[in-house]
């Protein structure tokens, strides 16, 4: 006999109950519990059958009820694949938007050389201050459990903990809800000493699988934030418009820069650690660019915004004897331009993306 809509909500309000509280579960409870506007007599006839397909137990005969083994499964199931849903679309979503921003990236920074005449980089967008969004810990056996973290931006990343004792269906659901009522929506700066040694205490015996659950959050966001940003650069051929950049040497030396992107990223990452101007732009003269191939240029970078956290980066390189207003009118159009372009939410749209920014 298949669960139907109302029975899951109240198969589900039980367990979610009986987690917060660890006592048997009534009729009258569930009616103040659920959105379902039933009467408490509707709920003892489904809570009968829930009972009766195994879903719960009545301890005892005038106690309400609590979760059985068969119950918990359906619940942790439920959990499981509902966040597998969401992940894949939103993965789907994220990677039309991905391929869709590649391209209106590589626009801007064509346009800007064109307006410039100097050569130009953006880094694609990415999460700053990456949030814990969800944790699921699913028991693969008495000894070994999944763990699934997904990260703001829908990043996923899966870890099987080996455990020293064995573990049963309820204590990982305790687990569970301990673990992201009090990590979710959390940066790694949030989660302080004091969190940690909390959450260890309430996790008893299990205390060495928040340890785990940790470092597989700071593997996540160490990798998205170091290792998968993607940059940009165009009109690098201007470099030999300046004399005193077209030197073979410190050319050869720049355009290496430029090509091999990993020195751009460690610039980048300078970058947002170190803006603190309200428009977001930030010039760095000669000796003090922190890439050595860059010594003898200017470089302007501004931070550009698209919302709910996801930044990035754009910058202009050039002779120490640039336009300096003329570049920084530039970025600051082109960066108020790309995040009203995300907030139309023309990105993914009609193919007429560039037209704001170049009208801007």
């Amino acid at each position: 006999m298949e669960l139907t809509e109302r029975k899951r909500k109240i198969l589900y309000a039980i367990i979610r109950n009986y987690l917060e509280t660890g006592e048997p579960v009534g009729s009258r409870t569930i009616s103040k519990y659920t959105d379902l506007n039933l009467s408490s007599a509707t709920i003892r006839n489904e809570m009968s059958d829930l009972e009766e397909m195994g879903y719960i137990l009545q301890p005892h005969t005038s106690a309400g009820r609590i979760p059985s083994d068969k119950g918990y499964r359906f619940y942790v199931n439920s959990l499981v694949q509902e966040e597998t849903r969401q992940v894949t679309a939103m993965n789907s979503l994220m990677i039309a938007k991905t391929n869709r921003m590649e391209e209106i990236l590589k626009q801007v920074i064509r346009l800007l050389a064109s307006r410039t005449n100097y050569t130009t980089m953006i880094s694609a967008p990415s999460y700053k201050g990456n949030k814990v969004k969800f944790i699921q810990l699913s028991k693969l056996n008495p000894r070994q459990l999944l763990n699934v973290v997904v990260i703001e931006g829908n990043v996923v990343k899966n870890h099987i903990i080996d455990l020293s004792d064995d573990i049963d269906e309820e204590q990982v659901l305790k687990l569970n809800l301990l673990l992201n009522t009090r990590l979710n929506g959390l940066t790694m700066a949030d989660i302080n000493l004091g969190l940690i040694s909390n959450i260890k205490e309430e996790a008893g015996i299990h205390a060495n699988v928040v340890n785990e659950v940790l470092d597989t959050i700071a593997e996540v966001i160490r990798a998205e934030t170091d290792e998968n940003m993607e940059i940009y650069t165009s009109g690098v051929n201007n470099i030999f418009k300046y004399p005193e950049l077209a030197d073979t040497q410190n050319a050869s030396r720049l355009i290496t820069t430029l090509e091999e992107k990993s020195v751009l990223a460690d610039f980048v990452r300078e970058t947002d650690s170190s803006v603190n101007e309200e428009n977001g732009i930030k010039v760095y003269i000669g000796e003090e660019s922190p890439v050595e191939s860059m010594k003898d240029c200017s470089v302007v970078t501004a931070t550009y915004d698209l919302g709910d956290g996801l930044q990035g980066t754009i910058g202009i390189i050039g002779p120490k004897r640039m336009d300096y207003e003329k570049v920084m009118n530039n970025l600051q159009i082109f960066k108020e331009g790309l995040g009203d372009l995300f907030r139309k939410n023309k990105i993914e749209g009609d193919g007429s993306a560039g037209t704001d920014i170049v009208d801007a």
